[in-house]
């Protein structure tokens, strides 16, 4: 399969930092990009491996679009799975350590500009925002059967949006007139509730907590974090890209906390030492030439964090 332009597709934010940040440094090690996308992250991954004399890199990604990026490279094995996964996966692979993980945990700019998706409020589309679109539950299915009091969690704890409560009550009674089944309708139903200095950035987070219930994204996120803390061997590192403050606090949160031995040893030994160390105690950001170029990349924050 021939890859993809990777630009068109997405273009890959705070590549080097994040990638520089896996301390790739000896053949023959083991890394794991959950978030293949346009194989930006990835292809730096493979570049650096192959100047170090080697390694194998795993890269997952449930939407099948991105599969025709996927370059040949015998060093890389394409894994088209939900990255929460990642230990059943490593498992099969006969992988019992790793040396490295990274994940990009963005919206790739091809979701956004693919109408049919249903991701972006520039379109009237489907409300699909499956990032997985072979099964599961659609946005309109979610708007459609979810409870008013339920819809109301869901803005106010993955939109962070104050008028949460006001928000599922207008959808409850538009749906009782009429299906909402597009971003247009949507839209057009939720029309009067924004004020027009902050109608973008509020649609934007409606948008946002529809996504991140539809693809179960915060579950996925722990479960991948925790795991991927027990799969790296001492000295390997995580590299995590974030975009709002749910993820970015998901993130920081396990690599703070997690012991590296489950919830068995948590039991057992009562409080335990954290297994990582956050290498970088503050946040990286993009640098003024990255948000010149690529203003997708302003709210980025990147961790990196070290098993000790």
């Amino acid at each position: 399969m021939q890859p993809s332009s990777t630009s068109a597709y997405h273009v890959p934010v705070l590549l080097s930092e994040s990638v520089g940040g896996l301390n790739i440094s000896g053949s023959g090690g083991v890394y794991v990009d959950v978030t293949f996308g346009g194989g930006g992250h990835s292809r730096e991954v493979l570049r650096r491996l192959t100047a170090v004399g080697g390694g194998h890199l795993y890269a997952f990604d449930r939407d099948e679009d991105a599969e025709a990026n996927v370059p040949e490279d015998a060093n890389l094995t394409f894994i088209r799975s939900d990255f929460r996964w990642l230990n059943n996966w490593m498992r099969y692979f006969g992988v019992e350590q790793i040396d490295g993980l990274i994940a990009d945990l963005g919206v790739s700019a091809h979701h956004f500009d693919d109408a049919s998706r249903g991701f972006s409020i520039r379109f009237d589309a489907p409300l699909d925002m499956r990032m997985n679109r072979s099964g599961g539950r659609t946005a309109a299915e979610l708007l459609a059967e979810e409870s008013e009091e339920r819809l109301a969690d869901i803005f106010y704890y993955f939109g962070e949006l104050r008028q949460a409560r006001r928000l599922a009550s207008v959808i409850a009674a538009a749906r009782q007139t009429k299906p909402i089944v597009t971003t247009g309708d949507l839209l057009r139903a939720t029309d009067a509730l924004f004020p027009r200095e902050r109608e973008k950035k509020e649609r934007a987070k409606m948008f946002q907590a529809l996504r991140m219930e539809v693809n179960q994204e915060t579950e996925a996120l722990e479960r991948m974090l925790t795991d991927a803390v027990g799969l790296l061997r001492q000295g390997g590192r995580i590299s995590v890209i974030t975009y709002h403050s749910i993820e970015d606090r998901i993130v920081k949160n396990i690599f703070r906390t997690s012991t590296g031995g489950g919830e068995a040893d948590a039991i057992l030994y009562g409080t335990c030492r954290a297994a990582m160390r956050q290498v970088n105690n503050k946040v990286i950001t993009p640098s003024e030439e990255e948000l010149k170029n690529n203003p997708r990349s302003r709210s980025a924050k990147l961790r990196i964090a070290e098993k000790i």
